[in-house]
């Protein structure tokens, strides 16, 4: 499945603060040779790990994979790749690569193609409760630091509409576009706010302005990155339509907030303007991206990125804007999965330098 994180051209900042929930560490424990040696098979990045052999990323090489290009996820990977770059002493180089989303970054991990990727919550939660294609990993999913938040809310061009709950049976809904890793668990969050058999159908994220001016459409998820930053895209159908944002009522949120594989945000709204109705605050289903690695990653070579990385923090936003929250030394552990642990490398280094947690857990062998 896909995973589709737009891009954020001529974007506006504000910052935003999230959490999560999860499982306990030992529902990680899926099937396959979770910790042992790999064996047998190489790679074609170099990083095979057969028997007796190094550890993937024995030799400072790392494969980055997040989503496709033209994303905003794969410009920060290459902002990435671009400061270890020029930032380290030769230990540790990063090769971002385009990927199809999270699901496919599960799978690359398993095949050694990728050495580090990122994940959602909604795809963690998936791997805790061990349901296929995640049934038969090669390995521990470890993680390492947060990438970013994308909370999405719904939005409408009717004119009387105010809630999720004015979704009707001949509601024309675009739950993101067809193919998008978001789009099922927005599909299952709807669920506790209408049992309306509307029509699912699917419009490109710059397509979306013209298909409400033309009626084509009822309802469209929309998302302000970190709760901070409204994609170029949003604000051309600002500009186009007179767009409203859709609440949630009191008793779907409360469901949605107990449902472990939901992560429910707070947004505020009110420094945010051009929107013909927004609440103050509104409530929305929430996609935390992390990277996680194999729990057999080389120590030194994480280690080394992470420091790497650490060290030209307060300058990570001259090479992808993104970046920038990274300056924050909190931020790296920002909304973590409950249930999944920590690579030691990352575990070690967040201890050294004082972010750790006491619910964290770290992996061992």
């Amino acid at each position: 499945m896909a995973d589709d994180t737009p891009s954020f051209r001529g974007a506006t900042s504000r910052r935003g603060f999230l959490t999560t929930t999860g499982a306990g560490v030992g529902a990680f424990a899926l099937a396959g040779c979770l910790g042992g040696g790999n064996g047998g098979n190489g790679n074609g990045n170099g990083n095979g790990n057969g028997a007796g052999g190094e550890a993937p990323g024995a030799g400072g090489d790392l494969v980055m994979t997040t989503s496709s290009s033209g994303t905003t996820a794969y410009a920060a990977s290459q902002g990435i790749s671009a400061a270890v770059e020029e930032n380290g002493d030769g230990d540790v180089r990063v090769d971002a690569r385009p990927s199809e989303g999270t699901d496919a970054n599960v799978a690359r991990l398993d095949r050694e193609e990728s050495d580090i990727s990122y994940i959602q919550n909604w795809t963690a939660a998936r791997l805790r409760e061990g349901e296929k294609p995640f049934d038969d990993l090669s390995y521990q999913p470890c993680q390492v630091f947060h990438l970013y938040n994308l909370p999405w809310i719904f939005a409408t061009a009717n004119g009387d509409w105010t809630s999720v709950t004015d979704i009707a049976g001949e509601s024309r809904v675009v739950p993101t576009p067809r193919g998008s890793g978001t789009r099922p668990a927005l599909e299952y969050g709807l669920d506790y706010a209408t049992d309306a058999e509307y029509d699912r159908t699917s419009v490109q994220y710059g397509d979306l302005g013209s298909a409400f001016s033309e009626g084509r459409i009822d309802s469209a998820a929309i998302t302000i990155l970190n709760g901070d930053i409204e994609p170029g895209w949003v604000q051309e159908m600002k500009g186009s339509v007179d767009l409203r944002l859709l609440d949630w009522p009191d008793e779907a949120v409360s469901q949605m907030r107990e449902d472990d594989r939901l992560f429910v945000s707070d947004v505020d709204m009110t420094k945010f303007d051009g929107y013909d109705y927004a609440p103050d605050t509104l409530p929305s289903i929430t996609f935390a991206y992390n990277f996680v690695v194999r729990d057999d990653l080389d120590y030194d070579t994480l280690y080394a990125l992470l420091e790497t990385l650490y060290e030209a923090r307060e300058n990570l936003s001259d090479y992808n804007a993104l970046l920038g929250y990274h300056a924050d030394p909190e931020y790296w552990v920002t909304d973590m999965y409950d249930g999944m642990p920590f690579h030691p490398a990352a575990a070690d280094f967040y201890e050294e330098i004082g972010v750790w947690r006491d619910e964290f857990e770290r992996y061992e062998e």
